[in-house]
């Protein structure tokens, strides 16, 4: 049997119809900024969320075939130590809470869920 991977998940993409938009959105309730790429080649403009070297890393995208709503796929940002403070900006930077701090059960810390500008549903967790 083969050795667990160092994390679940490698890259996640949040698709956007306004990607100004949903940057500031972003940049807003989690108070980091984002950094502007388009892969080169790829073409795609791109707001990359911040990373340390090796993490999970991932962007906004805006693409033609990919469509911002609640009904694809959920990606969990990292908030640790922060959730509470970000939970506090998602109003104020035009998102919606759909699910308030909730713990979950064996010590696995807690999330919440949220509305973004662009419609999408994005949780939020932290493990303290």
């Amino acid at each position: 049997m083969k050795e667990q991977p160092k994390s679940g998940a490698v890259w996640f993409e949040i698709p956007c119809a306004d990607l100004e938009r949903a940057a500031r959105f972003y940049e807003t309730i989690l108070d980091r900024r984002m950094k502007k790429d388009d892969f080169g080649e790829l073409g795609d403009p791109m707001r990359l969320f911040p990373a340390a070297p090796g993490g999970v890393a991932g962007a906004l995208v805006k693409r033609p075939f990919r469509k911002p709503g609640r009904g694809g796929t959920m990606v969990y940002l990292n908030c640790d130590g922060e959730l509470d403070a970000v939970i506090a900006r998602v109003r104020e930077a035009g998102g919606l809470m759909l699910m308030p701090r909730t713990m979950i059960p064996g010590g696995h810390g807690a999330f919440a869920c949220l509305k973004d500008t662009e419609g999408n549903h994005i949780g939020l967790h932290t493990s303290v």
